[in-house]
């Protein structure tokens, strides 16, 4: 099994923000038929799927980013997954708009998402894919991931969430090493290629709590 963990919050307050690119992410995949619908389970809306013969997971979850490792330890236990099994996707403010970065372990660079990750699992070699959401200016970190995205800026971010959906199969196809030689630049041959982007599905309308200062 194989699990894709999108990092957002949840609530329509929420939807369409930086910070929840993640989420939209996994929307896109979920649009595959080869994807049953979202269920309530582990704090999070979970979609069950396959690729090549293989159960496939993809979740959102419901805790808020800040507590987002709530989720990945519950459905490691529950399945007895190893992290390897796992790759997150979530938003990077010091990338570029667009730009997307794999890594296999490394610092959580003050994403509160996968710094409680971290602090769950106890580890920092996990997979993870980073989508460049624009950078903020000194001390703006907090309100530029909760803004939305500008109209000039929906392009590039509708062409960055199908690229990183893109990457997400290649790294269930065929493992970490591909996903980052592609994603991250490697020959011309491997690189991921930018699919048409479709449009993201809206997240839930139940109104959310606010989240906790901070990415």
């Amino acid at each position: 099994m194989k699990v894709i963990i999108g990092l957002g919050n949840p609530g329509s307050k929420y939807a369409g923000t930086r910070h929840n690119i993640g989420f939209e992410v996994v929307d896109y995949l979920r649009q595959s038929p080869s994807f049953g619908p979202a269920k309530a389970s582990f704090q999070a809306e979970v979609s069950e799927g396959s690729e090549a013969g293989d159960k496939v997971l993809l979740v959102k979850p419901q805790t808020f980013m800040n507590l987002s490792g709530r989720t990945v330890r519950a459905i490691l236990d529950f399945y007895k997954l190893d992290v390897a099994d796992v790759l997150i996707v979530c938003d990077d403010f010091n990338l570029p708009l667009g730009k997307l970065r794999v890594r296999g372990q490394g610092s959580h660079g003050g994403q509160n998402g996968l710094r409680n990750i971290q602090e769950q699992l106890g580890t920092d070699t996990y997979a993870r894919l980073r989508i460049g959401v624009g950078q903020p200016g000194p001390g703006e970190a907090v309100d530029f991931v909760l803004s939305r995205f500008k109209p000039s800026e929906r392009t590039t971010v509708q062409d960055a969430v199908a690229s990183a959906a893109h990457a997400a199969a290649v790294w269930l196809r065929s493992g970490l090493a591909a996903c980052m030689n592609g994603a991250n630049g490697g020959p011309e041959t491997d690189r991921v290629k930018k699919p048409k982007p479709r449009p993201a599905e809206a997240a839930k309308a139940d109104e959310p709590k606010p989240p906790s200062a901070g990415q």
